[in-house]
């Protein structure tokens, strides 16, 4: 088993270009009289950050430190990555470029589908003045690093003068780089510690036809490049680890439905450059980086590793069933199946901390109800924020395991808010079900359920049996030892 590091004490420094990606979501009915192309009807409308964004966020679920260096347009979209990085609680530095637009990407989704992307950018490198703003930032943040990763969309942050004085900076210190490589041009990255393209981006620098030649032409471009380490990800065919004197590692892919690969890349990166700072062997960083990445391809939209869910899947031989364990964006997407088969879908939620008979019986009587049952699960975070920085007693991976091998359950799905309102309005149930000590009014999300005529179920309680009580006669019988 692959040894999951504590990175809480991981600074990872980030500099590259953040990118703004906004989501449309709707439902696609017909075809436009208009044009040969589908009508999305919106339902709801997101933003996510991108590229460096998104690789720092990926750092931040992993639980490393993270330092994120690059631009902004003045523009409202600038400001909403700033907002989104404060509330995040992401430490940057983004230097706002006037008369420049804000890279945004635009994604229009029907149906789980991406049906059209659109673009405002302007690509043409940052100046003088901006390089050196932007160095002295990283010069500041240099001291506490113990991994650098140069994220490189090629929408001006990564500059020759700046990937060469990040470099040699590094190198001084032997602190790492990793660079996520663009375009063809990469004797900027010379003297980097490990460079991570797709398949794609090396076939256009060094081409190859198979695997010997893959290994050959990975072996002439780390010594052209000066490089320690190429990590090449190969979709279907896993990874390659390319080493310095060392023979070729190879790393199976992960055996998942894909359902969207945007920021895998950044995933990648960002878990192996976090596991290097950790101190473990790369080889087993580039497995780590493997299975992140089979988790977020799992995802649609661009959506950062979280560390309980890499943890999940490298338990997952424990685990009683890890396929009813999804995200919400998978969930969706088994809820249009079940509803295209007119299944009645019931939802319930807890903590389900120290699960009990009365956890039980409340989900025995939730399945009765219908023919899906979806249990909401609050995540580790989540409790705490409710209940204290002493609960959960059982971690969220564990818990979700234990109520993934009940009969009934259908999918568990954690959520990080304080309730599960966000996930009752997405799933639209057509039955809520919560344990006795609630009233149909006290209960979250009876309004929008009974709004669309989905009704409430409230289960009575096993008296005397509770969470509570069981910590209690727990903490007492060590009290009488």
């Amino acid at each position: 088993m692959i040894p999951l590091p504590d990175f809480r004490d991981c600074t990872v420094v980030v500099v590259g270009d953040i990118i703004l990606d906004r989501y449309i979501w709707g439902d696609v009915g017909r075809i436009s009289p208009e044009a040969p192309v589908p009508v999305v009807r919106v339902r709801r409308k997101t933003m996510n950050l991108g590229g460096a964004g998104n690789v720092a966020l990926n750092l931040k679920g992993l639980g490393c430190q993270q330092i994120l260096i690059g631009t902004s347009g003045d523009d409202a979209d600038g400001a909403r990555i700033t907002d989104i990085l404060k509330q995040e609680q992401i430490q940057h530095h983004v230097i706002t470029i006037l008369d420049h637009p804000t890279t945004t990407k635009t994604r229009v989704i029907g149906q789980s589908q991406q049906l059209v992307r659109l673009d405002e950018e302007a690509a043409e490198p940052v100046s003088t003045e901006t390089a050196s703003h932007l160095l002295a930032c990283f010069d500041t943040a240099l001291s506490s690093a113990k991994a650098v990763i140069l994220s490189d969309y090629g929408k001006g942050v990564v500059t020759q003068a700046v990937a060469a004085h990040i470099i040699e900076a590094c190198k001084s210190r032997k602190i790492p780089v990793f660079v996520d490589p663009k375009g063809v041009r990469w004797e900027k990255y010379r003297g980097a510690f490990c460079m991570t393209p797709n398949s794609a981006e090396l076939d256009r620098v060094a081409p190859y036809t198979d695997e010997a030649t893959l290994a050959h032409q990975a072996a002439k471009t780390m010594a052209r490049l000066a490089l320690q380490h190429l990590l090449v990800t190969r979709g279907s065919q896993g990874m390659s680890l390319f080493s310095k004197g060392k023979n070729t590692i190879g790393i199976p892919a992960e055996a998942r439905e894909v359902y969207d690969v945007s920021g895998a890349g950044d995933t990648v990166i960002a878990t192996i450059s976090a596991a290097v700072a950790a101190g473990i062997p790369i080889k087993d960083g580039a497995a780590l980086a493997n299975m992140a990445a089979g988790i977020v391809i799992g995802k649609i939209g661009t959506q950062p590793i979280d560390r309980a869910e890499l943890k999940q899947a490298i338990q997952g031989t424990l685990l009683a069933d890890t396929e009813k364990i999804v995200s919400k964006e998978q969930a969706l997407k088994r809820l249009a199946d079940w509803r295209s088969k007119e299944d009645r879908i019931v939802f319930t939620n807890g903590c389900f901390d120290i699960l009990h008979v009365g956890h039980i019986k409340l989900l025995h009587a939730a399945a009765a109800q219908g023919d899906r049952l979806i249990i909401g699960l609050n995540s580790d975070r989540s409790v705490q924020r409710l209940k204290g920085k002493k609960r959960p007693i059982v971690p969220q991976e564990e818990r979700a395991a234990l109520l993934s091998s009940i009969k009934g359950v259908d999918l568990v799905v954690l959520f990080e808010e304080a309730t599960p309102r966000q996930l009752i309005d997405a799933f639209k149930p057509d039955v809520l079900v919560k344990g006795g000590d609630y009233t149909t009014q006290t209960v979250v999300g009876h309004d929008i359920v009974q709004a669309y005529g989905g009704k409430v179920v409230i289960v009575p309680l096993v008296e005397g049996v509770s969470t509570t009580r069981v910590i209690a006669s727990i903490n007492t019988s060590q009290v009488a030892r």
